[in-house]
């Protein structure tokens, strides 16, 4: 079989190269095998890749085991939580721009047969799958696995978020902040990617909708010894997809791609995964536009809700047979699409093999939370090309709300109004210059919608914003709003007062100022300086695309 690592090691002109690959202590026998790239994004910072040592060492075990020589590079990741509400968030979104372009770099430059991609974190998995459609070769996903849930003095289980909500119950002093100081040692319990389905384990569960990861991994816990085993046969598996020439493409495409989608409905996953999985359908060459999502949404059932959505967590879904639970429950009902392909098989006959629904944390179709997805895009004069909000997480009485407009330029500012009770119900809280280029990084906006619930407003308070939302977010928090201000967007001409209409259900969010007076505004609007002028954030503001995009770099 010919090898793309061939071009270093195979003929009298590559001696120099077989000499450097021996000084790593290779032999002629390894050499002689296919060269599996082990792409780890290990890192002692954050809790979901504190570990991942363990498992490349794990997928290296299988991929000797199958025959090929396995060698690890090893890219970065920034923790989303200890990054929020200051100035490193700028850098998370940023990042999987880097860690695709890196994982590129180190594939191409040493033309590797295949890889094995290791992430377990928020923009690290969809930076590396947006690096698999780039390559195009044999590749396999395996994350490091979700945290187990915290339990508080009453066993009830807590998470990451529980924290940031504790921040607004001290503030309003429905907590002592003993009480806040004992969440902060037992929330987070173990290593892993936070606990509900925020972001992370999302897009670690859709791997497997999209094909590239073995059943499991997207809830299987990173404590289980589970984890190792399906380490070592993501390995093996990645020898056999290299030995049958099956390539990354063969698996990402359009109706995996829609697959995911479908599973993203049905779970309810983080609002950052409609700008993840939109960024890889563009690598992929089978794009996505919001009227897409918006389709899907309208005819998935919504028949899980893990935390936020819910107060159940990923190893609860793992424990009635995670997402092939889901799979089924879609499959049989016709909603996914059959011919797609996975590393493990055809869709359809994933389906016949799937588990059935428990029928409380996976529930039936005839007995969905909802009839539609627990996502939903927006539209209207304030939003022209998009917004999206996690309907799943949301109260009913919120779906719909008039109210008006607090008007912040930034998140710190916001949440110094939100902290300070000038916030008051009925308010629509606006936070913008936050978009992709405006920000730049679309920030998360956990710390103000945390703070607005734990203070007991999200029944009566709404946000909305052009930069984004953690997974953990809840309430009626609309993020994505496009075009952002920096564009000159609607949002950017809001201004103090401006009453604001909100109705999830029928996906409309409107401000009441007519066609002429936002004219008006618009011509009378300047655009902001650039925040930055040297350094990556100042190339990824000249270069990102809108957030209804998927926020990719032109």
């Amino acid at each position: 079989m010919q090898l793309r690592s061939d071009a270093i090691k195979k003929g009298l002109a590559r001696a120099p190269h077989r000499s450097l690959l021996k000084a790593d202590g290779l032999t002629d026998e390894e050499l002689e095998r296919p060269l599996v790239a082990v792409v780890s994004a290990q890192n002692e910072v954050i809790p979901g890749h504190i570990h991942l040592q363990q498992i490349a060492d794990a997928v290296k075990a299988g991929v000797r085991l199958a025959g090929g020589t396995p060698l690890q590079v090893n890219t970065i990741g920034v923790c989303d939580g200890i990054a929020m509400n200051h100035e490193g968030m700028r850098y998370s979104l940023t990042s999987r721009e880097v860690i695709a372009d890196s994982v590129e770099c180190a594939i191409q430059g040493h033309q590797f047969d295949a890889m094995v991609l290791i992430p377990s974190c928020d923009k690290i998995v969809p930076g590396m799958l947006i690096a698999a459609c780039r390559l195009n070769i044999p590749t396999m996903l395996v994350s490091g696995g979700p945290m187990l849930a915290g339990r508080d003095k009453c066993g009830k289980q807590t998470d990451l978020n529980t924290l940031f909500d504790a921040v607004g119950q001290v503030t309003a002093g429905t907590m002592t902040p003993e009480e806040c100081a004992w969440l902060e040692n037992t929330a987070c319990p173990t290593c892993g990617s936070c606990s509900g389905m925020f972001t992370a384990n999302s897009i670690c569960c859709l791997a497997e909708a999209l094909g590239l990861a073995l059943p499991g991994n997207g809830t299987v816990p990173a404590v289980f010894s589970e984890r190792i085993r399906l380490a070592k046969r993501t390995g093996m598996k990645v020898m056999e997809l290299l030995d049958k020439g099956i390539r990354a493409l063969d698996i990402i495409n359009e109706a995996s791609v829609y697959n995911g989608m479908v599973l993203d409905m049905a779970f309810g996953g983080s609002t950052n995964t409609m700008l993840h999985l939109t960024a890889i359908a563009h690598a992929a060459g089978c794009p996505v536009t919001m009227e897409d999502w918006d389709r899907v949404s309208d005819k998935t059932p919504n028949i899980v809700r893990i935390a936020p959505a819910g107060p159940l967590h990923i190893e609860d879904l793992n424990a009635v047979g995670g997402i092939p639970a889901i799979i089924g429950v879609l499959g049989r009902a016709g909603l996914l699409r059959e011919e797609a392909c996975t590393c493990h098989g055809c869709m359809r006959d994933w389906i016949e093999a799937c588990p059935e629904p428990d029928g409380e944390i996976v529930r039936t179709v005839e007995n969905a939370y909802s009839p539609i997805g627990g996502l939903k895009v927006v539209r209207g004069n304030l939003a022209p090309d998009c917004g999206v909000v996690k309907r799943s997480a949301c109260a009913p009485e919120m779906y719909r709300h008039s109210g008006p407009a607090r008007v912040f330029d930034s998140e710190e500012t916001a949440c110094e109004a939100i902290l300070g009770g000038k916030i008051n119900p009925g308010d629509v809280v606006v936070i913008r210059y936050e978009g992709p280029a405006g920000g730049p990084g679309m920030r998360e906006m956990l710390t103000p919608t945390s703070v607005i619930c734990g203070m007991g407003l999200d029944k009566s308070v709404a946000l909305i914003t052009d930069g984004r939302f953690s997974g953990a977010s809840k309430g009626p928090c609309i993020g994505h709003v496009s075009p952002e201000a920096a564009a000159g967007g609607p949002i950017a001409l809001i201004q103090e007062g401006d009453i604001i209409d909100i109705d999830i259900e029928a996906g409309k969010l409107d401000v009441r100022l007519s066609d002429d007076e936002l004219e008006a505004r618009r011509t009378a609007w300047q655009p902001p300086a650039p925040k930055y002028t040297t350094g990556v954030l100042s190339r990824y503001a000249k270069l990102v695309t809108s957030a209804d995009k998927g926020a990719y770099l032109s």
